[in-house]
């Protein structure tokens, strides 16, 4: 099974998605079911993990209804309300969606410690219950608390978006390594193999610039915790879906055919328990 671990569906909202901004045109209009599917099936996916954009319970209950009418979303990673006191009553709640496979909060937009709050953390403990994994969403400077909020969780499944989001525009890679290395030391951390295109120049990228974050990600966690996601439509800022999938399937193929097989669908299938 091939799927697309991390995308995005929006109906465009100026005032909600105001982090799309002029440069960002292109994305400045409703991406549904019915512009990606035609895409996953002209490179071979059977589905989809379909994640939040925005932080409401509204846009978890909406990438859930478009999940129960197109079959080929077979999972949900959604937005509650973690640090809030009721967070066991809401989880309580969208247990009933068997597609709701994890969540996640945009981290890399909160202040310093967020992730080391105690409210925050007993979200965070409520999740193992309802076997919903967590997308952590940083840039690299947050790589730190992410690594101390991890090992405070060891029945906690994690899955690190857009490999942290490094510095490929400018060529940074030595700090991001190192702490990379530290947090893949911990076993119930995977890596999504998503959104770098868009850490590089958009217009001029060059897939060699690419090769070096390669080798480090699949180094540390290897080809069974490795994740591809072509951070759609995010990633038509920087080419289309094909340039994006092809970056990542050329790297790959010095990996035996099983292991090319995990990191583009199966772990995937695994990790977010999705059902055939």
């Amino acid at each position: 099974m091939r799927i697309d671990s991390h995308q995005h569906f929006w109906h465009f909202d100026p005032v909600r998605d105001s982090w799309i901004n002029e440069d960002m045109s292109v994305l400045q209009r409703d991406f549904l079911p019915k512009d990606l599917e035609p895409l996953l099936k002209e490179n071979n996916f059977e589905g989809c993990i379909a994640v939040q954009a925005d932080s409401s319970e509204k846009e978890t209950e909406f990438l859930l209804n478009l999940a129960e009418r197109n079959s080929f979303i077979k999972g949900v990673v959604g937005w509650l309300d973690l640090c809030s006191d009721t967070i066991e009553a809401r989880l309580e709640y969208f247990s009933k969606f068997e597609k709701l496979k994890g969540l996640r909060h945009i981290v890399q937009s909160e202040q310093k410690g967020f992730m080391l709050r105690a409210d925050f953390q007993r979200g965070i403990s409520a999740l193992e219950k309802y076997k919903l994994t967590y997308d952590i969403l940083i840039y690299p400077n947050q790589l730190e608390e992410a690594i101390l909020l991890v090992e405070k969780f060891s029945n906690q499944q994690f899955i690190l978006d857009h490999c942290a989001k490094p510095y490929i525009k400018d060529g940074k890679i030595k700090v991001w390594k190192s702490l990379i290395e530290e947090l893949s030391a911990i076993d119930n951390v995977a890596c999504k193999v998503s959104g770098l295109t868009t850490e590089a120049d958009w217009t001029s990228w060059q897939k060699q610039q690419f090769e070096p974050y390669f080798e480090a990600i699949f180094d540390c966690f290897g080809t069974e915790r490795t994740i591809f996601g072509s951070d759609w439509p995010v990633s038509l800022l920087a080419g289309n879906y094909s340039t994006t999938l092809s970056l990542v399937e050329n790297y790959i193929q010095k990996f035996t055919k099983s292991e090319q097989q995990q990191i583009m669908g199966l772990n995937a299938k695994n990790l977010y328990d999705i059902k055939d």
